[in-house]
């Protein structure tokens, strides 16, 4: 045992372990155009058979190695590799596009060893997670999957709505180049808020084309090859996106999330596309970040509880029902035999002059205007986004102040309302340019005034949209999923704007192309509220 997986066992609150393991470093494993993966193997010190556990990872493989001897020390063989071009990995590195080949090929390798008895398991978040998705279903009869803050496929994240997520890319690449060139360095700048304030500051500049050299000091291969080939491009999507393994023959799988993860509405998706196939799915979404702590935790006494269940039939780890979600402003959590839990009920607030937010029919009135000027772009304040600072839940203080937001506001609550799954905003706009962007947010706001973001979304409309009577856009927009419980006394706020900058690319407002682009058109919006064009939220309410 090492000190490493002696105190992350404790931290996490694991059984106790079943022996030492034994470690093999150095393994070169060769893919079929013969680029060698780095690739270690774990082994319980036990004599026996012992199922496998397998987790293909881009960030290097000294983080991940302590949780492979923690489940080694429990009972498992473990794989662990350093995908294509990271690591000490041969090949260069081309996010999502070489998972598929290069795991059957490690696949194989792992059927064909001794050690290996026909029970396998996959693991890992985010990344390692759609490494998983990309050979789920070429694993063995006996096989169960863990998968954690993830997807199937990328195109829905990166372009939500259409708009780009900038922050997420832009951050992401900071980690991939600065695991790889220098990384403490690397943590210095994740743990200090660097990552974000980097960000921020090369997201001004234009063209984007060349955010990887403000960032970087070069050019990244595959940043030139997404702003250049990705926007639009069903034929770069297609072969990157696993959804369609997803059915009756997928392994068992649990889910872990955060109702603030970037990928949350992906993996529910992915969570109900299993469900209705039929498969033994369990699912876990706490009040969490992309990179929470606690999530991390969760996701390693997931994995061990999970994978001894289904392939150890140990399922004393596991809890009496499949969903368990964490409720918003209670601060308390609640199991549930699904998700969602049965049908809500559906409560419409209308958007009405005067900043109101209520229940009542709106009346006739005129609109609401602001300008959104990308030169000077209305920030981001929290939410579900890919940062190690600055992502989540949020004090919207300063975002309200701003004269490029409407704010809309309930009076106080007369009892709770609780709401699980995806607020739903219809909201009638006119821009006075073809191309912007629309970002609504959900707020809850206590006795004292304090605003706090419960969930968003975005929308962005080009010219190439088709016209519309009177230029007045119906914009239907789906937020990102919640579990939240408003309470008595406070207020329901919904802040309407075009931009939430960095997070999201800023709508420059023209037609040049996205990555190219360097000039900048301010755009009036008028926001509409009268009998003919009745913008609104939909809640999903339940009685909780």
């Amino acid at each position: 045992m090492s000190l490493g997986s002696y105190f992350l066992a404790r931290s996490v609150g694991l059984p106790r372990r079943l022996c030492a393991a034994r470690r093999t470093r150095g393994i070169r494993l060769a893919m079929a155009d013969g680029v060698e993966l780095e690739t270690e193997l774990f082994t319980p010190a036990q004599a026996g058979k012992h199922p496998t556990l397998l987790m293909r990872i881009p960030y290097g493989l000294t983080g991940f190695s302590t949780v492979a001897e923690v489940y080694a020390e429990r009972g498992y063989n473990v794989v662990i590799q350093a995908c294509r071009g990271t690591g000490k990995s041969g090949g260069d590195f081309e996010p999502l596009r070489n998972e598929r080949d290069d795991g059957l090929a490690t696949l194989a390798w792992i059927k064909a060893q001794p050690w290996f008895d026909g029970r396998l398991g996959l693991s890992g978040p985010s990344y390692l997670g759609y490494a998983q998705w990309a050979i789920s279903d070429a694993l063995p009869k006996q096989s169960a999957m863990a998968v954690k803050v993830t997807s199937a496929e990328f195109r829905s994240i990166v372009f939500p709505g259409g708009a780009f997520q900038l922050g997420l890319w832009l951050g992401w690449m900071q980690v991939i180049d600065g695991i790889q060139r220098n990384p403490v360095l690397a943590a210095r700048r994740m743990a200090s808020g660097d990552i974000e304030r980097r960000t921020l500051r090369v997201s001004m500049k234009l063209p984007l084309i060349d955010a990887d050299q403000r960032l970087t000091g070069r050019k990244v291969p595959f940043w030139q090859g997404w702003l250049g080939e990705s926007v639009g491009n069903d034929a770069f999507w297609e072969p990157l996106d696993h959804t369609h393994r997803l059915g009756a023959r997928t392994p068992p799988t649990s889910f872990v999330s955060g109702w603030y993860d970037f990928m949350l509405d992906q993996l529910l998706r992915d969570h109900e596309t299993l469900a209705d196939a039929g498969c033994r799915v369990r699912l876990t979404v706490g009040p969490w970040v992309h990179v929470s702590p606690e999530l991390q935790t969760e996701s390693i006494r997931d994995t061990l509880g999970w994978m001894n269940a289904e392939l150890l039939g140990d399922r004393s780890g596991l809890g009496d029902k499949p969903v368990r979600l964490h409720i918003g402003g209670r601060s308390e959590w609640r199991d549930f035999d699904a998700y969602p839990p049965g049908p809500p009920d559906i409560q419409v607030w209308h958007l009405h002059p005067d900043k109101v937010l209520s229940q009542r029919p709106v009346k006739a009135s005129p609109p609401n205007r602001y300008t959104y000027d990308p030169a000077k772009p209305t920030p981001n304040f929290g939410g579900n986004m890919f940062a190690f600072t600055g992502a989540g839940p949020i004090d919207q203080a300063k975002l309200e102040r701003r004269n490029d937001v409407l704010l809309f506001t309930s009076e106080p609550l007369f009892s709770d309302i609780s709401i699980i799954g995806n607020v739903r905003a219809v909201i009638y706009a006119r821009a006075s340019l073809p191309n912007a962007d629309l970002f609504v947010k959900l707020c809850d706001v206590d006795e004292k005034g304090l605003s706090i973001n419960v969930c968003d979304g975005i929308i962005r409309k080009t010219s190439a949209d088709p016209a519309v009577p009177d230029d007045v856009w119906k914009l239907s927009l789906k937020l990102n999923a919640t579990a939240y419980c408003f309470r008595r006394d406070h207020r329901l706020r919904l802040i309407v704007a075009s931009g939430a900058h960095p997070r999201y690319a800023r709508n420059t407002g023209t037609d040049e192309p996205f990555g190219t682009a360097t000039h900048l058109l301010p755009v009036d919006i008028e926001i509409f509220h009268d009998p003919a064009r009745p913008s609104a939220i939909h809640l999903p309410v339940y009685e909780l």
